[in-house]
């Protein structure tokens, strides 16, 4: 019997780990962390490298180290890999100072490299457990689980849904599948769907190997410095978020993020981009038909524009709902809770009522608010699960059935 198991081994669980280590030295026997790569934020390089990120959105603030200046400290001889405006990491520092933060708790060979295929919850005299049932058939059983996998589900388009005739896979697909470094796009037509940061890579991506690009997204191109305000980071916005019901809470995540929107330095080059002939922007339009032409597609838009391109790239980001997530299907059924839009209503502790059982990331984002998925809201997110599980006087009761917003 584990104390603590945490599924996924992300920027979020390394969060975690570090912050629970600090507060606990004693727990490290006690933690097993799952995650099919078996080792850290291998998904998050894997993504940062195949978009070709040089930097983080996120100031060197943001980081799973406790301390929020350790970033800055192991910089210090690496001063120019933090870029402007607010000192904003590059990726291979901010990949070695999680090697460091690693090294430091020595958490090497702390990852499994299984995936969880479901979680159930179980009884042992007469205490809450879980049983994690692993990919290869073992069971491990757990007192506590900290689900910390993203939980994002990759969004699709209707439209795709209905393309009449079959298409070669790699002609059309989401972001999260595409490695600029493995493609020869020279003289290709790429159509990138999405207004968001993630279009905006792809987009100097593409041009750089050679390729003619047309952005479409469905508003207006939007710039923006980070993902949400920095308000969101403190009580400025937070304190009257947290006055709100459930509804509230969810219409303000909304109108925070706000869809997808790109930084200055992005849109600049873009624009950049435009005046040399390399990409088409399509603000306020949206596609309602594809067709595969055996060598390419035919794409018809919301505004009657109709044209020809090689490649369809889905920059459509990703959507959180708790009751498609697979691994919470048995606790949805042992442990019905409150839902709102997909967004399941935790305790303050970011624990699901009745069980112990914690959630890390966007699907938290009720008692997170905007900033859950991101470096800011892990810390914000280890702020309330870790009091829960080292102090006694906060840890579970089986009388903790209902939550109020709190």
């Amino acid at each position: 019997m584990r104390s603590l198991a945490i599924i996924g081994a992300g920027p979020h669980a390394l969060t975690l780990v570090a912050h629970l280590l600090q507060k606990r030295q004693t727990m490290k026997g006690k933690i097993v962390v799952f995650d099919p790569s078996g080792t850290w934020i291998s998904n998050w390089k894997q993504q940062f490298a195949a978009l070709e990120i040089p930097h983080l959105r996120s100031p060197a603030v943001h980081h799973p180290h406790p301390n929020p200046f350790a970033l800055r400290k192991f910089s210090e001889s690496r001063s120019e890999e933090l870029f402007p405006p607010y000192d904003l990491p590059g990726t291979r520092l901010f990949e070695d100072f999680c090697e460091d933060v690693i090294t430091s708790y020595q958490l090497q060979e702390q990852v499994i490299p299984l995936a969880v295929s479901s979680v159930k919850p179980s009884f042992d005299h007469f205490r809450p457990q879980f049983q994690l049932w692993l990919e290869d058939g073992q069971m491990v059983t757990a007192r506590r689980v900290v689900l910390a996998t993203g939980s994002g589900k990759i969004h699709i388009p209707d439209w795709v849904s209905q393309i009449p005739s079959p298409y070669p896979e790699h002609k059309l697909c989401h972001s999260q599948t595409v490695d600029l470094r493995k493609l020869q796009l020279k003289s290709q037509r790429v159509l990138i769907v999405g207004g968001g940061l993630t279009s905006g890579h792809l987009a100097v991506g593409a041009i750089a190997r050679g390729a003619k690009v047309n952005l479409m997204m469905r508003t207006q191109l939007s710039e923006k410095l980070f993902d949400a305000e920095p308000g969101w980071l403190g009580p400025k916005y937070l304190k009257g978020f947290f006055e709100g019901d459930w509804e509230q809470r969810w219409m303000m995540i909304q109108q925070a993020r706000n869809g997808g929107s790109m930084t200055p330095a992005i849109a600049t080059q873009l624009r950049k981009e435009h005046h040399r002939g390399n990409i088409r922007i399509d603000e306020n339009c949206q596609i309602v038909k594809a067709e595969w032409l055996s060598h390419n597609w035919q794409v018809e838009c919301s505004d009657g524009h109709i044209f020809e391109c090689d490649y369809i790239w889905l920059a459509t980001g990703t959507k959180f709902d708790v009751t498609t997530e697979p691994l919470l299907q048995d606790i949805l059924t042992a442990y019905p809770i409150q839902i709102v839009k997909g967004l399941p209503v935790l305790d303050s502790y970011l624990r699901w009522p009745g069980c112990e059982l914690f959630i890390m990331g966007g699907l938290a984002a009720l008692q997170v608010g905007p900033t859950a998925r991101n470096l800011s809201g892990a810390r914000m997110a280890c702020e309330k699960i870790v009091p829960a599980i080292v102090k006694p006087s906060v840890s579970f009761s089986h009388s903790i059935t209902e939550v109020k917003a709190s």
